[in-house]
């Protein structure tokens, strides 16, 4: 894998045949930063002048050289996620897919994705954007305990992604996520079960829950360094996770990745084409895409993102073309996390010696020539892929 400084452009890019092909959009707004996220967000006071519409005005112009480098594809799926998409509100939004579909062409039934923040959201809202041709939507729930979420720094009362998920569902929205956080210090067992229950009897096709991470620089991470609050264990993070699982399961929702459930139908389209290799353009600071061998990145402050597009420029920072190593190792990390499982002739020969062993231990199963995690394995997956690697 050979890395390249500042490009001026991205080099040849050369679609891989048969794969699903997605655009994700990076909305970097938001009007709070809760204290575990480090993903690339600002708040107003951190715009330094960057507004909506100057990011809308400059995502056009990489759409549109996006349709340029790559030619007539067809897009499977897009995902619009943040930060908080739903500030732009449904205007906003439907403009955003507007200017893919001024580049693209959507596939008949592609999936169309908005991350959103249940405090911006209502009624109005979601039928707008429903009726622009968004498909899903995936609400930030993370808890429906208070004292969790003020160790989170979230600013929704408990009870608005509910309602939020309500409004969605009579705006006519089949396909609805919840996303939960469990482990956070001072959570219980009934804590999460209330949260899990909670979005479940909301009636939606897939619940994702994340176990929570602190992340160097964020304002959780400082609090565990003075001593605040303890960091996550992770004996209870296990714990926790066959708690969520198996209420989960017995609500007929089965997993189809690690941390994702859903009913039938409901799997999250998009991200499953992450997972198994799928393409996309990332478009939005920050952003990163893959298209062939090549993945790239784009600069992460929107002054400094749009400023390179109005030069005329690739927003791109840096990028790396992915040699067969590298893609092997990608594709066991991504496809043993997957219910589907992985296929065994992807692996080399002291490679399949090691699944066997982890086999034996009851962490995989050997299924039809594909390995696929047990229950325990799921709470070890990425200790069982590095044994597999190794």
């Amino acid at each position: 894998m050979s890395v390249h400084p500042a490009p001026a452009a991205l080099p040849e890019l050369v679609l891989t045949p048969g794969t699903a092909f997605g655009i994700y959009i990076h909305v970097p707004f938001c009007a709070t930063r809760c204290g575990y996220c480090d993903f690339n967000t600002y708040t107003a006071a951190e715009l330094g002048g960057a507004s909506p519409q100057g990011w809308l005005s400059a995502l056009r112009v990489e759409l549109e050289l996006a349709a340029g480098r790559l030619g007539a594809v067809g897009v499977d799926t897009v995902f619009v996620g943040g930060g908080t998409p739903s500030l732009l509100g449904a205007a906003g939004l439907a403009a955003v897919l507007d200017a893919v579909r001024d580049n693209f062409a959507l596939a008949a039934g592609a999936e169309v994705t908005t991350e959103a923040n249940p405090e911006s959201t209502s009624a109005p809202f979601f039928a707008q954007i429903r009726a622009a041709g968004y498909t899903r939507v995936s609400l930030g729930m993370q808890s429906v305990a208070p004292r969790v979420l003020a160790v989170l720094d979230r600013t929704h009362s408990p009870g608005r992604a509910l309602q939020a998920a309500a409004e969605a569902t009579a705006a006519g929205f089949e396909h609805l996520n919840i996303d939960l956080i469990y482990g956070t210090p001072g959570e219980s067992d009934d804590d999460l079960l209330c949260s899990v229950d909670a979005a479940l009897a909301a009636g939606v096709d897939h619940l994702s829950a994340y176990a929570l991470v602190v992340e160097d620089g964020t304002a959780l991470a400082r609090r565990v360094r003075r001593g605040e609050i303890d960091p996550p264990d992770d004996d209870v993070l296990a714990h926790r996770y066959e708690v969520l699982d198996q209420r989960i399961a017995s609500a007929g929702l089965t997993w189809y990745e690690v941390s994702n459930w859903s009913r039938p139908g409901g799997e999250c389209r998009h991200n499953v084409g992450y997972w198994n290799g799928g393409q996309w353009w990332g478009a939005g600071p920050g952003a990163h895409g893959f298209v062939g061998d090549i993945r790239w990145w784009n600069v992460k402050h929107p002054n400094a993102y749009a400023q390179r597009l109005t030069d005329g420029q690739v927003p791109v920072v840096d990028f790396e073309r992915l040699d067969a190593h590298a893609r092997h190792v990608e594709n066991v990390l991504l496809g043993i996390r997957l219910r589907t499982g992985l296929p065994l002739a992807v692996l080399t020969e002291s490679e399949r010696q090691r699944a066997a062993d982890a086999v034996g231990t009851g962490l995989l199963l050997c299924s039809d020539d594909r390995l696929v995690l047990t229950d325990g394995g799921r709470l070890l997956a990425d200790a069982v892929v590095r044994d597999i690697l190794d």
